[in-house]
């Protein structure tokens, strides 16, 4: 994942903060709907795949179909790490004013081996970020292969049930719920889900974010 990933990583952080910039030229109009902000990876970026079958992009279908006015800004990053979504957090807020911000990052910290404490400490900043901008929060967990270990794997899934908990936010447990042992549902880098599968990832996602809208 990191090798498939840092190539785009700079492209991805430059479009990320043009789309905000953008919305910030027009005046009274950018953010006239209330704004769900997606903070994530390539998970919710639609790596791979074209930026319409994206879960992030079904989800703005999903609310318009129910007749919910909000806007979807996704501002995921492919490769981010917590450290670098910590880093941006607070400015993406000031920017977006979101009434409910979706923090889906952990992955690649895992993957990298990185200090599950580090992480935790990481994740926590975020959400002190978005409560203190007025933001709702979901929080998304991700779990680790067995083959980092055991002790490696149950802290870090822990974390994230631990941390909704301390900071009384709302948790999706596993954003690939259900889909892990399904290897037609990744593409040939077995880390990234295809098409066919983003519904499947939106279902999970909806179920912990209507009670928040």
């Amino acid at each position: 994942m990191i090798k498939l990933e840092s190539v785009s990583r700079r492209t991805a952080a430059g479009l990320a903060a043009l789309s905000l910039a953008l919305l910030a030229l027009v005046p009274g109009q950018a953010f006239a709907a209330s704004v769900v902000l997606v903070f994530g990876d390539s998970l919710s970026s639609a790596y791979g795949i074209s930026q319409k079958e994206g879960w992030v992009s079904l989800l703005q279908e999903r609310l318009r179909r129910n007749g919910l006015d909000y806007t979807v800004v996704n501002q995921s990053i492919p490769g981010e790490t917590t450290s670098g979504g910590a880093t941006r957090i607070k400015a993406t807020v000031a920017q977006a004013k979101p009434a409910v911000t979706i923090i889906a990052l952990g992955g690649n910290d895992g993957l990298r081996g990185l200090p599950v404490g580090q992480m935790r400490d990481n994740l926590a900043l975020m959400v002190r970020s978005a409560r203190g901008a007025g933001a709702k929060v979901l929080l998304v967990g991700m779990k680790m292969p067995p083959n980092y270990g055991a002790a490696y794997t149950r802290e870090f899934e822990s974390v994230f049930a631990e941390l909704a908990k301390q900071q009384r936010v709302a948790v999706v447990p596993f954003l690939l719920e259900g889909m892990d042992a399904r290897r037609e549902l990744f593409q040939p880098d077995n880390i990234h889900p295809v098409a066919a599968a983003q519904p499947m990832i939106l279902e999970t996602v909806w179920k912990r974010l209507r009670p928040l809208l």
